[in-house]
């Protein structure tokens, strides 16, 4: 876990502009960009750039009715309370569950009237991109309307406090979180004015799946599933969820794994000259001299991770799958 004294807005970077808050659309997970400029096959590139896990979960046999049929309400409370067990969840919070939390990230500025956002940054742009789209002014310090704080934050693993959460509407994006739930926020989610998101796809490794959930304010996850509409979670997605999220001994033995892993990666690359910086157990920030260069070193050898364009000396890696850790090991070398 990262040292939770780097702040979101220390080290080697350039912040985005007050009023803009990276509201551009850069991500991770372009494969087919980096096979464009340097070729192979896509069965030869290992794809560093995302912070999901490398091991997922083992799917459940799928019936076919979970391919042809309407998902039942029966399967979708199943879900609910798989997942409100799993995060315990505390009495007075709702939860719905929908196809991936970027759709919930997409339609969380609608729920207030647009004025001003606070999102520091560096974090996660798709929350400023969603909140500008909707015409609200984002800005990354100072009082404000509504808030958002990435927990653990991406990319520098940042954990937030729940003092440091004021505003009347905050969102609390707690992706990575499963990795240290002891540290979740989530017995705030009753709160008023307050929504936690989970992602499945990162710590179940599940991202094709396209599940997430939003935990918090009856009155803001009513008028989130208003905007869902019916059946927004698919057949195989309700049956793998809950059968996932009742699964504690796998979630407990994969966070050692992911742990052990982290580890693994910053030993390697702080012989390769990085320096470690932040990150989370799904996701390592490393400090360079020049983070293109190394993007382009790696990539040359079918290793894809990721760069930013606020800096030019961060670089993060997410974890290889158990085989192919001898083929950054290479790429290093």
């Amino acid at each position: 876990m990262a040292d939770p004294s780097i702040s979101a807005t220390s080290g080697p970077q350039t912040a985005a502009p007050e009023g803009t808050a990276e509201t551009g659309r850069d991500h991770g997970g372009n494969l087919g960009a980096a096979m464009a400029k340097f070729g192979g096959r896509r069965a030869d590139w290992i794809d560093l750039s995302t912070g999901i896990n490398p091991t997922p979960y083992p799917l459940p046999q799928l019936t076919t009715e979970d391919w042809t049929a309407l998902p039942d309400r029966a399967a979708q409370m199943a879900l609910i309370e798989a997942a409100r067990r799993f995060w315990s969840v505390p009495e007075g919070a709702d939860i719905l569950a929908a196809p991936g939390a970027s759709a919930l990230i997409a339609r969380l500025p609608a729920l207030r009237p647009a004025r001003s956002v606070r999102i520091e940054t560096p974090t996660y742009n798709e929350h400023a991109a969603a909140f500008a789209q909707q015409g609200w002014q984002v800005q990354s310090a100072g009082p404000a309307e509504a808030q958002v704080a990435v927990h653990p934050n991406n990319p520098d693993g940042r954990m937030w406090l729940a003092e440091e959460l004021t505003a009347p509407f905050c969102v609390i994006d707690e992706s990575f979180c499963d990795i240290c739930p002891a540290q979740s926020l989530i017995a705030h989610a009753a709160l008023p004015g307050t929504v936690v998101l989970k992602s499945f796809g990162k710590f179940w490794g599940l991202a094709g799946l396209r599940l997430g959930f939003a935990i918090g304010d009856p009155d803001l996850i009513a008028a989130l599933r208003d905007a869902m509409g019916p059946w927004a979670v698919s057949g195989p997605a309700l049956r793998v969820g809950t059968a996932a999220l009742c699964d504690l001994d796998w979630a407990d033995a994969t966070r050692r794994y992911l742990a052990d892993a982290a580890s693994r990666l910053d030993q390697l690359m702080q012989r390769a000259g990085a320096q470690t910086v932040g990150g989370t157990d799904l996701f390592r920030l490393y400090d360079v001299e020049d983070a293109a260069a190394w993007q382009d070193r790696l990539a040359r050898a079918q290793v894809w991770s990721r760069i930013f364009p606020y800096s030019t000396r961060f670089l993060r890696l997410g974890l290889p799958p158990e085989p192919r850790w001898h083929q950054l090991e290479a790429a290093l070398s």
